[in-house]
């Protein structure tokens, strides 16, 4: 029993920071949009912990965690796999970038640890480095939710009557109906517009 919720997000100022911040980094420890997108969830799943669930089936029950740890999707061959940034919420840009980096290198190299793994509460999946403009993802059980990303592109946009060049992007939040519902998850997806539209608020 899925649904789904998309929201288009103005991408140009989070992008303007992302290259201020990573002219001051080595190139080794630059931060990707996706970082910004996973930090930015966290902090909204603080304000909608419905979301930041798991389905007990076998009781019948909604299981509310305590920490916000998010699932990052990544390709592998022959399928796909969740590494686990663990507390995300609380942790800085620089130290979710740092934690994710090897992770997703060992899932990539076929040589993940169980503990790359395990005990995610939210999903993200990104495939806006494919060039895809929007997507739905399917929910990684027991999980309630998962956001999938699209790729940052520039579009025509009206502004104050103008047609003028913006940068946006696309994402859908796939969500279990037993657990929430359509205006939860909208204001879910509101609620990240002040993170990725004011991205000063990750820092």
């Amino acid at each position: 029993p899925h649904f789904y919720v998309t929201h288009e997000y103005d991408m140009a100022a989070l992008l303007a920071l992302r290259q201020q911040v990573n002219q001051t980094l080595p190139e080794d420890e630059k931060i990707s949009v996706n970082d910004f997108i996973i930090k930015a969830t966290a902090l909204a799943l603080r304000e909608f912990p419905n979301l930041n669930a798991s389905l007990d089936e076998a009781n019948n029950q909604v299981i509310h965690h305590g920490q916000v740890n998010i699932g990052v999707a990544v390709a592998v061959e022959g399928g796909l796999l969740t590494v686990v940034s663990r507390d995300t919420d609380r942790k800085p840009l620089r130290q979710i970038a740092a934690e994710l980096r090897p992770m997703l290198q060992r899932a990539r190299d076929g040589k993940v640890r169980p503990d790359d793994i395990e005990g995610s509460t939210f999903s993200v999946s990104n495939l806006g480095m494919y060039d895809v403009e929007h997507f739905i993802a399917i929910i990684n059980p027991p999980e309630a939710a998962i956001l999938a990303i699209g790729s940052v592109r520039e579009v025509p946009v009206v502004k104050d009557g103008q047609v003028v060049p913006g940068l946006r992007m696309k994402a859908t939040i796939s969500v279990d109906h037993r657990v929430s519902d359509g205006a939860e998850a909208a204001r879910f997806m509101q609620a990240l517009v002040k993170y990725l539209e004011e991205p000063l608020r990750l820092l």
